[in-house]
C-alpha cells in the first residue's frame, strides 16, 4: 500500500522535493496519514496571515498525528520562493517544476491563494478546503478532516418549523422530489430581496409540486435567525448547531448568500447548484426538480466557467433555429461528461459546454478578453476553449471550423494533448 501510494504522489508531484533547500526523494512522503498541498506566494498578504499560523499548527499538533505539508509557490522569481520556503518548516515543490505547479492548480481547481488542499497516501482528494478545516481544527481533534456526506449531515439534522417544533429530515422529505437547502441571512441585502420572491412561488407553486426548502441560517445570533425565519413558509435547520451549517456550507461550496442548493431528496446528491437562477426561470415548477442541462446558455450566467475547463460556442449571430441545432448536435457529447463526473461522484464535469446566444452582458465581455470580432454582423459560430482555472488560459479554433460533434471532439483532443497555442484573457 505504502508502495502504491508513493507511485500515486510521485505522480502528483514529480519524484524529488526539497526540504529546506535539499532534495529529497517524493518517496520521503510515504507512511503519512495525509499530505497538504499549500498553494501559496509571499508576495500575497493574506498567505502571510495564514502560513505563520499553519506553521505553529503543523509544528506543534499536526505533524505528529501524520500531516506532511508540500508548498506549490506562486512566487515570481527564484530568490521569493526561496526566502519564503525558508520561513516554513515543511516541504516545497522545487521551484523549477513550473508545469507541475500548473498541473496541480488545475487539477485542484485553484482560484486563489492562500490554498490548502488535503490528500491522503494514495493521492485521493480528502478535502479541498483544508484551510477552513485547519482553521476550525487546529489541534487536529478531526484529522486529516475528512468531510462527511451530505447523507451523514442531512440524516441526522435537527429541522425546524416557524413554531419550533421538531421534524424529522425522513418526515420532511417523504414524497418530495427535491429539497433545497436556503443559504441566507437577514443582514444581507441580496438575501431580503429574493427571500420574499421565493417564499410566494414556494407557497403558491412549488411546495404542491414536490418541493421542500430548510433555511440554513448565516444570521450573526439566534435573535437575528428567529425573526427573518418567521418571514419563510418552510422548515429551518436548527440555529444552535452551527457545525452542522458550517459543514453544509462546505458541502455545497457555497462561496456567498444567497445561495439555493437543490438536492434529491432520496440519496442527498446535489442536482443543482444554482437553485436561485432555475426557481427563477421556472417559478411555477414546470420543470422541477430542475435537471441542470448538459449544455448552458451564457446568457442565464456564467454558471461554472470559473471553475470549469469550457468549450464556449458564440453563435451570437445565428438565428434561435440555428442555436438550437448546434445545442442538439452537441449534447451527447457534452452529457457523456456530466455523466463521467456523476459517476466519480464529482460536482462539475472535467470540460463544461455553454452556448454564447446574447450578443450583451457576458458574451461582450468574452469576446472583448479573447479579442474577437463584434457580432453585429452575421458571422458563423466560432469556438472557443476557455481554461479560466489555468490562470485565464483560452483557445480560439480556426475561423471557418464548422462546428459539429467532431470537430468538438477533435478540438478538445488537441486541448489535451496541448498540441493548441494557448492564448491568455486581457
Amino acid at each position: 500500500m505504502a508502495g502504491s501510494g508513493s507511485s500515486a504522489l510521485e505522480q502528483l508531484f514529480g519524484p524529488q522535493l526539497l526540504d529546506k533547500g535539499t532534495p529529497v526523494p517524493t518517496s520521503a512522503l510515504a507512511g503519512k496519514k495525509a499530505v497538504g498541498i499549500y498553494f501559496s506566494a509571499h508576495w500575497c498578504p493574506p498567505c502571510r496571515g495564514f502560513t505563520p499560523k499553519l506553521a505553529e499548527w503543523y509544528t506543534k499538533d499536526l505533524k505528529a498525528k501524520g500531516l506532511e505539508i508540500v508548498f506549490v509557490s506562486s512566487d515570481r522569481d527564484e530568490a521569493a520562493f526561496k526566502e519564503y520556503a525558508g520561513e516554513q518548516p515543511w516541504l516545497s515543490l522545487p521551484y523549477d517544476q513550473r508545469d507541475k505547479k500548473a498541473e496541480l492548480s488545475t487539477k485542484y481547481k485553484v482560484q486563489g491563494i492562500p490554498s490548502f488542499v488535503i490528500i491522503d497516501a494514495e493521492g485521493t482528494t480528502i478535502t479541498t478546503d483544508g484551510r477552513s478545516a485547519v482553521s476550525q481544527d487546529p489541534e487536529g481533534t478531526e484529522f486529516p478532516w475528512r468531510p462527511k456526506t451530505l447523507v451523514e449531515m442531512l440524516s441526522s439534522a435537527k429541522l425546524v418549523k416557524g413554531d419550533g417544533s421538531a421534524v424529522a429530515m425522513s418526515e420532511a422529505t417523504s414524497g418530495k422530489k427535491a429539497l433545497g437547502l436556503y443559504f441566507s441571512a437577514h443582514w444581507c441585502p441580496p438575501c431580503r430581496g429574493f427571500t420574499p420572491q421565493l417564499a410566494e412561488w414556494y407557497t403558491k407553486d412549488l411546495k404542491g409540486k414536490g418541493l421542500e426548502i430548510v433555511f440554513v441560517s448565516s444570521d450573526r445570533d439566534e435573535g437575528a435567525f428567529k425573526s427573518y425565519f418567521a418571514e419563510q413558509p418552510w422548515l429551518a435547520l436548527d440555529y444552535g448547531d452551527r457545525k452542522a451549517k458550517e459543514h453544509l456550507s462546505s458541502a455545497c461550496k457555497v462561496e456567498g448568500i444567497p445561495s439555493f442548493v437543490i438536492l434529491d431528496p432520496s440519496d442527498f446528491s446535489i442536482i443543482n447548484k444554482d437553485g436561485r437562477e432555475a426557481s427563477a426561470a421556472d417559478p411555477t415548477g414546470q420543470e422541477l426538480p430542475w435537471l441542470p442541462k448538459p449544455i448552458r446558455d451564457l446568457s442565464d450566467g456564467p454558471a461554472f466557467i470559473n471553475e470549469v475547463t469550457t468549450v464556449m460556442i458564440m453563435c451570437e449571430s445565428s438565428s434561435k433555429d440555428e442555436q438550437k441545432a448546434l445545442e442538439t448536435a452537441l449534447t451527447l457529447l457534452a452529457k457523456s461528461y456530466v455523466d463521467k463526473a456523476k459517476a466519480a461522484g464529482e460536482d462539475e464535469p472535467e470540460i463544461g459546454f455553454m452556448l454564447s446566444t446574447d450578443a450583451e452582458g457576458l458574451s461582450e465581455q468574452i469576446r472583448a478578453m479573447t479579442k474577437l470580432a463584434d457580432p453585429s454582423t452575421k458571422q458563423k459560430p466560432r469556438m472557443l476553449i476557455l481554461d479560466i482555472p489555468d490562470n485565464g488560459g483560452y483557445y480560439v479554433a480556426p475561423e471557418g471550423t464548422e462546428v459539429n460533434e467532431e470537430s468538438v471532439k477533435k478540438f478538445l483532443a488537441e486541448y489535451t494533448s496541448k498540441a493548441l497555442s494557448r492564448q491568455q484573457l486581457e
